[in-house]
């Protein structure tokens, strides 16, 4: 009887103008926890709170003041090697002079490394690279394995540097402070490394760790970045295979932020950014933790301290303090091989707690919970076939047509967004949301959501009548959602990503809700069931938006700087598009249980298009404004000649090397003052020339060489200084080898590339010997990249060559020496074509010169 009245009872449905209003429950949800736990921070502590012996962001304010009142902190320049060091080497001498002595040693070291290591398609050299060192001990302690923290004071140039990494380098003087004025021991010494070279491939941390006299003892290492200024800091790297770690960190950080999905897609070369955890995770597992928020300034002349609030250094503060001391009487630390134990999979929840677990555990959480979610899908269809009066059959022939409407639900709702970026792109329109986030809900959200409604609700409007009702058809919509769900858990599992749990607790909440539906006699009481649906997927609605949320921040202003080659928009439209699956994949469907649900999908098309028409006809579209969403300008002044066999000099050019950092290259500067008459493509230059030719500076420059372009000038530029390269000796190894010996002097950076000719080998060399082993790939020649810091010293090196008939008269290699005056000043020429950029593009350029010899 009570089946009959159940049968019975009609599918009441919500009248049609709460609809929308349904849409905007979501949205509002958003905007009302998500946002504001993100971008939450701690009550900076002051100076009336320094009995407590806690982190004092006021007085870490006043260390980073300092610091970044410097300048810019160039490696080789006086700021750098003089100012910062003299800087640090105070501020440490007062905290050991102030520290609890009869419970704590502080050593100081101040040393310089040279060394060189293959790096990406060149070899690094560096020469007096410095690191300031200090060893950080209780007295009572007998460990010979130390916990090494790091992070670096140099800049990229034209940028003061206060987030990056100059906030970080306050953090860890006042990490020190603290702990050398508080009573309490730890088991492992503690080694604070300041290091002065980590912008150019990360020398001084290759240097530390090869060369320092504490390196062999450091066990794990905490490493502080920045890829941003203000705001929280993200663990985005772990271990590698070193699940304990994890264990610290959900036990310490006060204020957690991490994710391992950050992990996998930094590991992927996604982000061009690079850290010294690459260099340190060779030797000991650890931390990698960076700022990430407002990176539009960093890299540029806005890194400010303005732009740091004093509550984002007691955050980052709070944490590492909290980390090193638990991390110094970690017993891991005696034999930190013996916990080499496999990868740990965890993220936050909005910032409140962390959940972390072993990838054995996510493997059979990923398996079981979508082998729960095929099961109960069977049972509802079951029931559905049983209150309906059909057979078995019949249902499931039904949901294999839902099935196959929900992939095209899945296509869609990834692929229109992307088509918009892709469209978009082709008219030269590319980061239209760079400087206007909400465009993103425009035209990559609203696209996606009507790819995930509109299949679904064009199916419900046929299933009006029938034996099965269309309260049954919408739960075999979101059931069919479920089994996509699963075997995307379950394929990214088997693939070895971690990063499956975040199809896992979508479809965990949506097997809890059906579970409970089943158990009552909700599941068969017309809509009754969607109550639970919705109330159980507002948990990971906010932990899905949150997530993706994340990596939006951290990656939008990256696609400022990501190079021209390829089109920024297809990553952020994918990325907000896998944000608006997670999120509304069981959400959205429920806008059937409305009256006229093609309100919504009419409401979404009008967003769109409304979003469509500012990006492309009005400035909100622009990508760039002055201060804050700043366009990335990097060029050289250029000198080159080229010489040949005989000495002759057969080509003397000047003008400009645009490195373009972002897709709409010189388009953004149409219609201002900036003169590119005689702007020429880099590519045929590049086919003729070894290196194109040019002073590529590093590997960015030797990426992004084809898409770089060059301006000429009639005035020769001046280069503030001169670079030499000299063959000083030539001798005969044995009978096949000769050995070309150089010596180059210049300014602290310098490059020199050399290629052999047909039936010349290059056999050996002064620089690293894996080098030459892989050498890089053709057409590019082999390139040592030289930077100089406290020595300034002339560079010598020797390149061997093997020629079968050992005829050394006539031309064997071609060699190319570039000089790169960073620091220096430019010539007015240079000064005046600056000074016609608009106000939003922020330049880092300088004077290069670039001599070619034929030997």
């Amino acid at each position: 009887a009570s089946e009959e009245k159940l049968k019975q009872q009609p599918a009441a449905k919500v009248p049609w103008y709460f609809a929308n209003g349904f849409l905007l429950f979501w949205g509002l949800l958003f905007f009302a926890v998500v946002i504001p736990l993100f971008y939450r921070l701690p009550t900076a502590n002051t100076m009336e709170d320094a009995k407590k012996n806690v982190f004092i962001a006021e007085r870490a304010y006043a260390n980073l003041y300092t610091l970044s009142n410097l300048g810019n902190k160039m490696v080789g320049s006086k700021i750098n090697e003089v100012d910062a060091v003299n800087f640090l080497l105070k501020e440490l001498e007062l905290i050991k002079a102030n520290s609890l002595k009869d419970y704590f040693d502080i050593e100081i070291d101040l040393s310089k490394a040279t060394g060189s290591f293959p790096y990406k398609t060149s070899a690094s050299y560096y020469q007096g690279v410095q690191n300031i060192a200090v060893k950080f001990s209780f007295k009572n302690s007998t460990s010979d394995s130390y916990l090494l923290v790091n992070t670096h004071f140099d800049s990229k140039p034209a940028t003061p540097s206060a987030g990056d990494a100059g906030f970080m380098v306050a953090v860890m003087l006042e990490v020190l402070r603290v702990m050398s004025t508080t009573r309490q021991g730890f088991e492992h010494p503690i080694v604070f490394l300041f290091n002065g070279a980590e912008e150019i491939a990360m020398q001084a941390a290759h240097g530390f760790i090869t060369q320092h006299k504490w390196a062999k003892n450091c066990k794990a290492v905490i490493n502080l970045e920045a890829a941003g200024s203000g705001g929280k800091e993200v663990l985005f790297q772990s271990g590698p295979r070193h699940a304990w770690l994890m264990k610290y960190y959900q036990k310490l950080i006060k204020h957690p932020l991490a994710t391992a999905m950050a992990e996998e897609i930094f590991q992927s070369g996604i982000i061009p950014s690079d850290t010294d955890f690459t260099t340190f995770s060779k030797y000991m597992p650890g931390f990698d933790f960076a700022q990430f928020i407002n990176g539009y300034v960093y890299h540029t002349k806005y890194d400010l301290l303005d732009r740091i609030p004093r509550e984002s250094l007691q955050n980052t503060g709070d944490n590492t303090l909290s980390l090193v001391r638990g991390m110094a009487n970690a017993t891991e630390l005696y034999d930190t091989a013996a916990y080499k134990n496999g990868t740990t999979v965890f993220f936050d929840f909005l910032g409140l707690t962390l959940v972390q677990y072993p990838l054995a555990t996510a493997k059979n959480l990923n398996f079981g919970v979508a082998a729960a979610a095929v099961l109960l899908v069977f049972i509802s269809m079951w029931r559905m076939s049983s209150m309906s009066e059909v057979t078995i059959c019949n249902v499931i022939v039904r949901f294999i047509l839902v099935l196959v409407l929900q992939l095209v639900s899945f296509v869609l709702s990834l692929a229109l967004p992307v088509a918009v970026s892709y469209v978009f792109d082709m008219f030269g329109m590319s980061l239209t949301y760079y400087s206007t986030p909400w465009l993103m809900i425009c035209l990559y959200v609203c696209p996606s959501l009507l790819g995930l409604s509109l299949p679904i609700t064009i199916y419900m409007y046929f299933q009006r009548n029938g034996k099965i009702c269309a309260a049954y058809h919408l739960q075999l919509v979101l059931h069919a959602q479920a089994i996509f769900m699963g075997l995307l858990a379950v394929g990214v599992t088997y693939l070895g990503f971690r990063s499956a749990f975040i199809f896992m607790i979508p479809l965990l909440f949506y097997v809890v809700a059906l579970a409970f539906n089943l158990l009552t006699t909700l599941h068969d009481r017309g809509y009754a069931w969607s109550g639970v649906i919705k109330a159980t997927q507002i948990i990971p609605f906010l932990y899905s938006s949150s997530h993706i949320y994340l990596f939006v921040v951290a990656l939008v202003p990256m696609q400022g700087r990501s190079g021209a080659a390829s089109n920024p928009d297809m990553l952020i439209s994918g990325l907000v598009a896998l944000g608006t699956l997670l999120s509304f994949s069981f959400v959205i469907p429920l806008i059937n249980t409305f009256r006229r649900p093609s309100t919504v999908i009419f409401t979404l098309l009008a967003i769109n298009a409304v979003g469509m028409y500012l990006a492309t006809s009005t400035q909100i579209g622009f990508p760039y404004r002055p201060k804050t969403n700043v366009q990335r300008v990097s060029y050289m002044a250029v000198r080159n000649r080229f010489y040949e066999y005989d000495g002759t000099l057969s080509k003397d050019e000047s003008g400009y090397l645009f490195n373009f950092q972002d897709r709409r290259m010189e388009r953004a500067w149409l219609g201002t003052r900036v003169n590119l008459t005689g702007l020429q493509s880099m590519t045929a230059r590049c086919q003729n020339h070894m290196m194109c030719g040019m002073p590529l500076f590093d590997s960015r420059y030797v990426k992004n060489r084809l898409q770089s372009k060059f301006l000429p000038r009639t005035e020769p530029v001046m280069p503030p200084g001169i670079t030499t390269l000299e063959l000083v000796n030539k001798t005969m190894v044995n009978s096949t080898v000769a050995r070309f010996e150089f010596e180059m002097t210049g300014p602290p950076y310098m490059s020199i590339f050399f290629q052999a000719y047909e039936y010349v080998k290059i056999v050996n060399m002064s620089f690293p010997g894996d080098y030459l082993q892989k050498p890089p790939p053709h057409p590019l020649a082999h390139h040592i990249y030289i930077v100089c810091g406290k020595d300034s010293s002339p560079i010598k090196f020797h390149i061997d060559l093997m020629k079968s008939d050992a005829d050394f008269k006539v031309p064997s290699m071609e060699l190319g020496s570039s000089g790169h005056f960073v620091t220096g000043d430019n010539d007015p020429e240079t000064v005046r074509f600056s000074s016609t950029f608009p106000s939003y593009a922020v330049q880092a350029f300088w004077t290069a010169s670039y001599t070619r010899h034929i030997f």
